[in-house]
């Protein structure tokens, strides 16, 4: 295996981000007093911000992936071509404004926690409410409780528990991060080769999670870094194609994890119960 220096760079995938990339830039420069390299996998974007970006900052690279290919693949192929003396990545979105000191805060947790694969920040949104961003793994029954009751019964114990909204508010091990915002080990992504392709939208957080889990890493919830998530993660904004790739993502998740032809029958009332509630959710 690679062994990387104590570089830093930040890899953001950016789809015509507008003028979000500002902020985003801006306020990077205040969370860090590291000297940080900036890289925009960028997929296919046509309102010229990262290319403009990149001639204006010396620190950041416009790299165009050559298409859309999705959030997972696009990080990857940002991450791929770092040199080897970095081994701390961030993978953010770059609708992402970043709270003072927060990426030097997630860095001294990394000393804290030489497991720790992936550390994740306290996300607010525009309001100022917390997202809950440090979760568990969605296991079958805690999974399809939280997609079932979610929208009618807010409450259900099965999301209370996949969510962990009221748990304590302190530097913890979770199942999985929001992918929004991860201060990645480059050690362990390359460990578990980086995000799965196969997502396209949605999820790759969450296999990303487990699997590092699998291959013996830790996922950190660092909640004294903040930073503020400008876009939002309400699906009441999100297009129906939108919607669609998150249910489809979300039966890749579960069916991959329960393989072979005794779950068949499983994994056929799980692509039948999510397709159910994906026409609900999109009706009218």
């Amino acid at each position: 295996m690679t062994r990387y220096g104590d570089g830093l760079a930040v890899v953001t995938v950016t789809y015509s981000p507008g003028e979000t990339l500002d902020g985003f830039l801006t306020t990077l420069a205040a969370a860090t007093t590291r000297p940080v390299t900036v890289v925009l996998a960028d997929n296919g974007s046509t309102d010229g911000v990262p290319e403009r970006a990149a001639a204006e900052h010396d620190h950041v690279e416009f790299l165009p992936t050559g298409g859309n290919l999705g959030y997972g693949a696009a990080a990857n192929r940002g991450v791929a071509g770092l040199p080897d003396d970095i081994g701390w990545v961030v993978v953010a979105n770059p609708d992402l404004s970043w709270g003072a000191g927060s990426l030097d805060v997630l860095l001294e947790a990394a000393k804290r926690w030489p497991r720790g694969g992936a550390f994740g920040p306290l996300i607010r949104e525009p309001n100022g409410v917390v997202y809950p961003s440090a979760r568990q793994l969605p296991a079958l029954g805690r999974g399809l409780g939280h997609a079932a009751f979610a929208k009618v019964w807010p409450d259900n114990p099965w999301t209370a528990e996949y969510r962990q909204e009221k748990a304590a508010v302190r530097e913890r091990t979770a199942g999985w991060l929001s992918g929004s915002c991860l201060l990645l080990r480059r050690e362990a992504f390359d460990s578990v080769d980086g995000f799965d392709p196969r997502y396209f939208m949605y999820f790759e957080d969450v296999d990303l999670g487990d699997r590092l889990g699998r291959a013996g890493w830790l996922n950190v919830y660092v909640p004294d870094a903040e930073v503020t998530h400008i876009g939002g993660h309400s699906t009441a904004r999100a297009s129906k194609r939108m919607l669609a790739a998150h249910h489809s993502s979300a039966y890749r998740y579960l069916a991959d994890r329960h393989q072979g032809p005794l779950w068949a029958p499983l994994r056929l009332a799980v692509r039948a119960g999510l397709g159910l509630r994906l026409r609900l959710v999109t009706r009218g």
